[in-house]
């Protein structure tokens, strides 16, 4: 009898869709990604449920959408007694891990009041959302905080290298004119925080319960802000031809839409934007990126040196994107392409003879998917649909793409992209995306496309209704 398949879900922070060898990008480096894409399902039209952290988060491990949790800011809220696939996973002897940045809490600042607290603290929250291992990791700007400990802080301590690490990150703090700043790491590839984590999935995978199948969520911090990549990958980026992504800036349509592109650009520190600076970003994203892929390499290579490899499921995504200077913006927090569609690649054990799927599919599948493999019933609530149809060609993909942060939603559909801000149902941006695949024309003011506008704005809103929209997920702008 097959014994059931072990479960390698790894899930990277910020990683845009379309950064990878397999995805048609000329530069970046990713042979590991590119070779997973060789021997399974490569998605390119896959959406995360919300352009931030702790909301596509909550939508991956319950299946169900961010507000109807009422998880829409990076404000917490995350409740265990949430059905989630992880449990549904262990009750039927899976062993769970989770080795990383789960984001699970409200906030990982220690209050004043507090001496020093150690992340670990929190692992016994994380493991009641179905997790029996939980090593907690975060971005590099929480390792600032000098009262807080973290595994990862504990190493660098113990090598010496904490201060100069310290000294690095608070260079390039958040929302100053050096947010965005490719740097170099003052610490090698070996000490790295990607490194680091891979390490340790490394030997969770050699000293776990052999006689259980296993289910590992890897989820590496990087290619998240600050940019800063080990000085290998810069030295092999340093020359890269880097082009500078088209600038044209979201159009401010109407009172309420203005009102968000300010914040957006007040994030991305667009006064500093110049070609040279988004050009030296890039660069060093891209480092990043091929670090995480190189030690994907490594971790899939001590799968097969235990023999495990041939009865290991593995999937690859990401929470959302990053938009790398495109329109002018930096990071996330907006619903183009660049923000909010997501890196997805599904390989069965062994491989398969490798297939594009084109159909609309969305991060809530992912949750499906797991439990599939599982062949354990998806959480309660849980709106997705596996995807493992696609591995025969058979998917049948979605109609309607749905993502949210904060009082604004935006739906997908096969030919247009429309965002709205749900309190006063104001109509914000319009794509037609077989005519503007590139999202620089926005349509909202268009007389010719009020019909669709009010089309689309109604499904939207019934969207949200019918998937548990609250009224107070609307007292925030």
């Amino acid at each position: 009898m097959q014994p059931p398949p072990n479960i390698l879900f790894i899930f990277a922070d910020q990683h845009r869709h379309d950064v990878m060898g397999c995805a048609g990008h000329d530069i970046v480096s990713t042979p590991n990604l590119d070779r997973l894409a060789n021997q399974g399902v490569r998605f390119i039209e896959a959406w995360c449920q919300s352009p931030i952290c702790q909301p596509s988060r909550a939508s991956v491990i319950t299946g169900r959408y961010a507000h109807e949790l009422g998880v829409i800011h990076n404000t917490g809220g995350f409740d265990p007694e949430w059905p989630t696939v992880m449990k549904q996973l262990q009750s039927t002897g899976y062993e769970t891990a989770t080795i990383g940045k789960t984001h699970y809490h409200e906030s990982y600042q220690p209050p004043e009041e507090e001496g020093e607290v150690d992340m670990q603290s929190y692992a016994p929250f994380v493991r009641s959302f179905g997790w029996d291992y939980v090593l907690e990791e975060y971005d590099k700007y929480l390792h600032v905080e000098d009262r807080l400990r973290t595994p990862y802080t504990d190493y660098l301590a113990q090598y010496g290298l904490l201060d100069a690490y310290k000294n690095q990150i608070r260079g390039v703090f958040r929302l100053t004119d050096t947010h965005w700043r490719g740097e170099t790491s003052v610490l090698t590839q070996e000490h790295d925080l990607t490194s680091f984590l891979a390490s340790k999935a490394e030997d969770w995978l050699r000293q776990r319960d052999n006689t259980k199948p296993f289910f590992l969520k890897l989820a590496f911090v990087q290619p998240h802000v600050p940019l800063i990549d080990d000085p290998e990958w810069t030295e092999y980026y340093a020359t890269a031809p880097i082009s500078v992504p088209e600038q044209t800036p979201a159009e401010p349509v109407n009172e309420t839409w203005a009102g968000y592109l300010t914040r957006l650009n007040d994030h991305s520190q667009a006064q500093v934007m110049d070609e040279d600076f988004i050009r030296n970003g890039i660069r060093h994203y891209l480092g990043m990126v091929s670090l995480v892929d190189q030690k994907i390499g490594k971790v899939i290579t001590s799968l097969q040196a235990l023999g495990q490899l041939d009865n290991t499921w593995i999937i690859y995504t990401g929470d959302h994107g990053e938009m790398l200077g495109e329109h002018h913006l930096w990071a996330k927090m907006n619903f183009y392409r660049g923000s909010v569609q997501v890196p997805l690649i599904i390989v069965p054990p062994g491989g398969m003879q490798p297939r594009v799927e084109k159909g609309l599919v969305e991060l809530t599948d992912v949750t499906a998917t797991l439990a599939d493999i599982g062949n354990v019933q998806a959480p309660t609530g849980c709106h997705g649909r596996s995807l493992l149809p696609a591995l025969t060609g058979q998917l049948d993909g979605r109609e309607i793409l749905h993502s949210r942060i904060g009082n604004y939603a935006a739906i997908r559909t096969a030919r247009h992209r429309f965002t709205a801000h749900l309190k006063t149902e104001t109509a914000c941006e319009l794509f037609d995306l077989s005519n503007d695949p590139h999202e620089r024309s926005n349509l909202v003011n268009d007389p010719a496309s009020d019909a669709l506008i009010s089309d689309l704005r109604a499904t939207l809103l019934d969207h949200e209704s019918s998937s548990g929209t609250s009224s107070s997920n609307l007292e925030t702008s």
